[in-house]
């Protein structure tokens, strides 16, 4: 599986919502980590459980553990693969979006992702936590956005890496299709209901980021026309 480092797509706004995201997230797991022994405990009754979410109970509580589980991680591994990923293509879609909006937009994925999740393993007694449903719609809006950017690629060749900058519609189609591919092996099978992976999360949110990444492509395409003419031809 290749890994993207960094994108060449060029931006216009200090990503400041980005950066908070990150914040939050790692702030969140350094929290888990302090918890020792009561860990299991804090994330049995704060994650989202599919099978208790569509059980009858306290909707309040519902939509608390949606929202949580958006923000805790099993490991560093977990947090730093979904941090880094944020990190490269969020700041494009942030600057596009505008600040506000795109707290809304990532919170609205983040939701449809973890209820993707949910719908497609609707008895699962596993806790889902990560942010990957909600960077999934992050990664769909910078596809749909920004077709023609390339991403700077760690590559491995068996026991060799290579650096490469490949198109982004390549580095993001080839994860989705991962992605899908993985979520229909397991559907309707014993391995959806204890997976590690939430393969529909990201599935979810990376259509309904496309989506509505699609009803920003006009403002970004007005923004790119009130460009002056001398900047527009000094993008590479």
């Amino acid at each position: 599986m290749v890994m993207p480092l960094k994108d060449t797509q060029e931006r216009h706004t200090f990503p400041l919502v980005t950066i908070a995201f990150i914040a939050v997230n790692v702030i969140f797991f350094l929290y888990e980590l302090s918890l020792g022994e009561r860990l299991d405990g804090f994330l049995r009754s704060s994650a989202f459980v599919p099978a208790e979410y569509f059980a009858p109970g306290n909707a309040a509580a519902d939509a608390r553990s949606v929202l949580v589980s958006m923000f805790l991680h099993g490991g560093w591994m977990h947090l730093l693969g979904n941090m880094l990923y944020l990190w490269i293509f969020g700041d494009n879609v942030e600057d596009v979006l505008g600040h506000v909006t795109y707290v809304v937009f990532y919170l609205v994925c983040g939701w449809a992702a973890t209820l993707a999740h949910g719908y497609f393993n609707p008895g699962s007694a596993v806790p889902s936590i990560g942010a990957s449903g909600a960077i999934s719609g992050v990664l769909g809006a910078y596809l749909v956005l920004f077709p023609g950017a390339r991403v700077v690629t760690l590559i491995p060749l068996g026991f060799y890496m290579r650096l490469a900058t490949l198109p982004a519609v390549l580095v993001l189609g080839l994860w989705f299709v991962i992605q899908a591919f993985s979520g229909l092996v397991d559907l309707g099978s014993r391995t959806a209901q204890t997976a590690g992976v939430a393969w529909w999360a990201h599935i979810g949110g990376f259509v309904v980021g496309m989506a509505l990444g699609l009803l920003f492509r006009p403002r970004l395409r007005q923004r790119e026309r009130s460009r002056p003419q001398a900047f527009r031809s000094m993008d590479r």
